[in-house]
């Protein structure tokens, strides 16, 4: 299922489907999810591409529809930053990109920018984890090997579902909430998943601040005041400390504000990236 505009395409990275929503023709900007898949972008995708860019949301491997399942080495933030340069080459997008990333895509995100690992022209973080921020304890639960081989596919997906319900800050349809829990009942996403959470490490983020706080590069923060996972106040510090940075706060907008204010958030992204 797509909204308006939007086409689900997959091109091969490693040898393995890698799927992604697209839609427009301008320059590409690369969303990246974190603990969600390209389901939290769709909503501002048809806004981005009016203002005259092409929003390339792409699901990480074993997450929402692309292939391959992670394990807790390949889950973790450096591994799946390179897998993220490999997927822009199979693209074969020049450099810089334009990048934004959601939760702990936005990790990916800053991990790109900071080492360098791309060339990063503008960075956008939308209810990003940051410093110390995560993982939450929803997710860092997942961190015990025993309850990982406890968890069935039912009982993760009954987790993901009141996350998702609480993750949406406003009141959400059955198909709705059905149509974001819909990969994980894919045993191998929904074990794809559980690697992510299980690497999830705030040391990744952590380690990055001395050389975000020596980058130039234009960033901006776009956050959900009421996202009761990534505090708004880390947003204030980051905005702070990092320079050339700007932060959007949104009123009553939960941890996806893509599904909160979707015209506010995609002609914010759009207009950003166009500069």
């Amino acid at each position: 299922m797509t909204s308006a505009g939007t086409v689900r395409t997959e091109v091969e990275v490693d040898g393995v489907p890698a799927s992604y929503l697209t839609c427009g023709d301008g320059p590409m900007v690369l969303l990246l999810h974190g603990t969600y898949w390209s389901r939290v972008w769709r909503p501002v995708m048809g806004r981005m591409a009016a203002l005259g860019v092409r929003p390339v949301a792409v699901d990480l491997p074993g997450a929402g529809h692309s292939g391959g399942e992670l394990t807790v080495e390949t889950a973790t933030v450096p591994e799946l930053a390179r897998w993220v340069g490999r997927f822009v080459e199979a693209l074969g997008e020049p450099a810089p990109l334009s990048i934004a990333g959601h939760d702990i895509g936005g990790a990916l995100a800053q991990h790109l920018l900071a080492t360098g690992a791309v060339e990063v022209r503008r960075l956008a973080l939308v209810n990003s984890v940051t410093y110390d921020s995560w993982p939450v304890p929803g997710v860092a639960r997942y961190r015990d090997p025993e309850l990982v081989a406890a968890t069935s596919v039912d009982e993760l997906l009954a987790a993901r579902r009141q996350a998702v319900t609480t993750a949406l800050g406003r009141q959400a349809t059955e198909a709705e909430i059905q149509d974001y829990v819909e990969p994980w009942r894919t045993a191998r996403v929904a074990r794809s998943w559980m690697a992510l959470a299980a690497a999830a490490d705030s040391r990744y983020t952590l380690e990055l601040v001395d050389r975000l706080r020596a980058s130039s590069v234009p960033k901006f923060l776009i956050w959900g005041e009421d996202d009761p996972f990534q505090k708004v106040e880390y947003a204030d510090r980051f905005s702070v400390e990092m320079p050339a940075t700007t932060l959007l706060r949104i009123p009553r907008a939960g941890h996806i504000p893509m599904e909160n204010e979707p015209a506010l958030v995609g002609e914010a992204l759009g207009n950003f990236f166009l500069e």
